[in-house]
């Protein structure tokens, strides 16, 4: 049984669906969780429903001030045991109508901002010689999709990046691994058109779209002691949509 009594947890990205269903699991598994996200709502509403969970307001594409954010974060929580990169953005468009704004922000929030999270809890964990990263990736980031160069640009490059980290602190216990996740239930998926849905789910071998617990067990796993020996690896939660 998993189990992460003691275990200090910064969730990012916390007020979306799959962020909900990631503070869900690890509370249900002890953790002692820090959620973070820019919906003060949101948060606020995690927190009425998970009481003994920590929240802080942040925004994570103000690089500046990243270093504080994790020093402040280290604090709440005495010490910073896992991470879970789970915040990012996408603003879709065709290549050729793509603007520039588009493509360097969501490059700088999901790759750029991603790195100094990284780059600073690391500095953390290596006083204990022991850490759990988890970067949460995309599907899109292994088979490209129409309209987000940017997006599945910056997917692709958390994971190279993350293999990078893998090797480096490898022998201080600290493992830097990647869950991608296909395409998961989400209000952004209800809004998508009935026939749109129902060709996306056919290309699906599983015949369903994922739910947030199923990116969330894998997040578990590879967070837990059973994952011990995995480092610079990519888990696919996608129904069997892409095969690696």
């Amino acid at each position: 049984m998993i189990n992460f009594k003691n275990k200090k947890i910064l969730i990012t990205g916390a007020t979306g669906g799959i962020g909900y269903s990631l503070v869900k699991k690890f509370v249900s598994l002890n953790g002692n969780i820090l959620a973070t996200g820019t919906k003060e709502e949101k948060l606020d509403s995690l927190k009425n429903e998970f009481s003994n969970i920590n929240i802080t307001k942040f925004d994570i594409s103000d690089h500046s001030k990243i270093e504080e954010f994790i020093e402040d974060a280290s604090s709440k929580l005495s010490g910073i045991d896992i991470l879970i990169n789970n915040a990012g953005i996408n603003l879709d468009n065709l290549s050729l109508r793509m603007k520039d704004n588009e493509w360097k922000k969501v490059i700088d929030i999901n790759l750029g901002s991603t790195f100094f999270l990284c780059k600073y809890a690391i500095k953390k964990m290596l006083k204990n010689k022991f850490g759990r990263i988890i970067n949460i990736t995309s599907i899109v980031g292994h088979t490209g999709n129409l309209g987000q160069s940017n997006y599945s640009a910056s997917k692709a490059a958390i994971i190279g990046m993350s293999k990078s980290l893998a090797i480096e602190y490898a022998k201080k216990n600290i493992t830097i691994n990647c869950v991608s996740p296909g395409f998961i239930q989400s209000k952004m998926t209800e809004n998508i058109n009935d026939n749109i849905k129902e060709l996306l789910i056919s290309k699906i071998p599983m015949s369903r779209l994922g739910t947030g617990e199923d990116v969330s067990n894998a997040v578990a796993f590879l967070s837990s002691e059973a994952a011990s020996y995995i480092t610079g690896e990519t888990i696919h939660v996608n129904g069997g949509m892409y095969m690696a």
